[in-house]
């Protein structure tokens, strides 16, 4: 049972774009103990759809759910301790762009199960050490509590669909900051075949 989980992560990982194109009704709960967390999305529109986030297992001074408009649609969820303070997070895969090429995760925070704070994952595009090379198609997992974002490396030339530059994996950590909460730092980047 434990190889066929391993198997079906890596597939999910690694055929991502076949698993975007799909985009329907998302309606998922992802849960650990008595703490759960539903995302609910019609994932109508290209650029911009409502997403509700209902809490379980929260104190009762929290709210119980929560709206908010994403950028393009919702493909996946993930439950882990992103800040590391023994409290498990959501994280929300969203893909936009024409044909759902470029990803990004929304994140909420728990603070001890009473409240959460949003952060959202850097555009790979504003980042001097990623966006050479970078059109999108993006892939995510998560690793002992950071986020791996994969993607395929063009080059000059290339045609879409056709990158022949190998693949760039970045994986960012959540780090507290002053004014707003947290976000995510780059930890490290490499390039593969």
């Amino acid at each position: 049972m434990k190889y066929r989980l391993i198997l079906f992560v890596l597939f999910i990982f690694f055929s991502g774009e076949s698993i975007r194109a799909q985009f329907g009704k998302f309606d998922s709960t992802a849960r650990s103990g008595k703490i759960s967390y539903r995302v609910i999305c019609n994932n109508k529109n290209v650029d911009r759809n409502e997403v509700i986030v209902k809490l379980g297992g929260f104190e009762k001074e929290a709210r119980s759910a929560w709206d908010f408009f994403a950028r393009g649609r919702v493909t996946g969820i993930y439950m882990d301790d992103v800040n590391n303070d023994g409290f498990f997070d959501l994280l929300v895969t969203v893909y936009s762009g024409p044909n759902g090429e470029f990803g990004t995760m929304y994140t909420f925070a728990s603070q001890e199960n009473k409240s959460l704070i949003t952060f959202l994952l850097p555009d790979p595009m504003m980042d001097g050490k990623l966006n050479t090379g970078y059109k999108g198609y993006d892939q995510f997992s998560m690793l002992d509590g950071t986020v791996l974002r994969k993607f395929p490396i063009y080059k000059a030339g290339d045609e879409k669909g056709s990158p022949t530059g190998g693949y760039r994996v970045a994986q960012y950590q959540a780090v507290r900051e002053e004014q707003r909460g947290y976000k995510f730092q780059l930890l490290r980047t490499y390039d593969t075949k």
